[in-house]
């Protein structure tokens, strides 16, 4: 077990694969940040419909290539062998190694939704925090019209805890943002009723 982001696991379930960063994965992510429904429901433009969110496509590239330098942060890209394509992203992000925590995101393209990809992509990075990592919390935010992430998460273990009230304004609506977590004591308690994943941990160096 290790307390460090530094190394770049891939990590693989019966549906997915979750992989560090290549040229194709980026590729990938350089569409799916495209989709007005993806930029909406993970709070990143206001509208479906405006052009409100200015996308500079070389600076989302640089970014995406430096993903696996990073020492406190793990992306990694999700890809769907029976597709034989990269569907979307799963991110650790601001990470307390002091209060052993981290927070959580995922963004997926339209191409690979509806299909369970995300709810065993979401396992896959909770099993992998608590046990390889050390973790002891990990948080999210969700905006609460987005039903079909809520209960992802809730499937996945997640426990609402909190609201940030109108925190979004999205198509002339305003929107809360749903604060969830699973701490280690949940995670354990739900391993032997949800099943455990069969998780390759095979380590990729950076």
């Amino acid at each position: 077990m290790t307390s460090s982001l530094t190394h770049k696991p891939t990590l693989v379930g019966s549906l997915v694969e979750l992989r560090p960063f290549d040229q194709a994965a980026i590729d990938s992510m350089i569409s799916i940040l495209q989709e007005p429904d993806v930029l909406v429901k993970t709070g990143t433009a206001h509208s479906r419909a405006s052009k409100d969110h200015a996308f500079d496509e070389h600076a989302t590239r640089e970014w995406y290539s430096t993903r696996n330098e990073q020492h406190d942060r793990l992306d990694l890209a999700i890809y769907a062998p029976e597709l034989d394509r990269y569907i979307g992203e799963v991110v650790f992000n601001e990470y307390d190694r002091a209060n052993r925590s981290v927070n959580y995101r995922i963004a997926i393209g339209k191409a690979g939704q509806n299909r369970g990809y995300g709810t065993e992509a979401t396992k896959l990075m909770v099993d992998y925090g608590f046990e390889q990592l050390g973790l002891n919390r990990i948080e999210l935010e969700v905006l609460d019209f987005n039903k079909r992430a809520r209960h992802v998460y809730t499937s996945c273990g997640f426990i609402p805890e909190g609201r940030r009230r109108q925190a979004f304004f999205i198509d002339g609506t305003y929107h809360d943002a749903v604060i969830k977590s699973v701490l280690r004591s949940d995670w354990e308690a739900n391993r032997s009723m949800s099943g455990h994943l069969n998780v390759n941990y095979a380590s990729v160096e950076v």
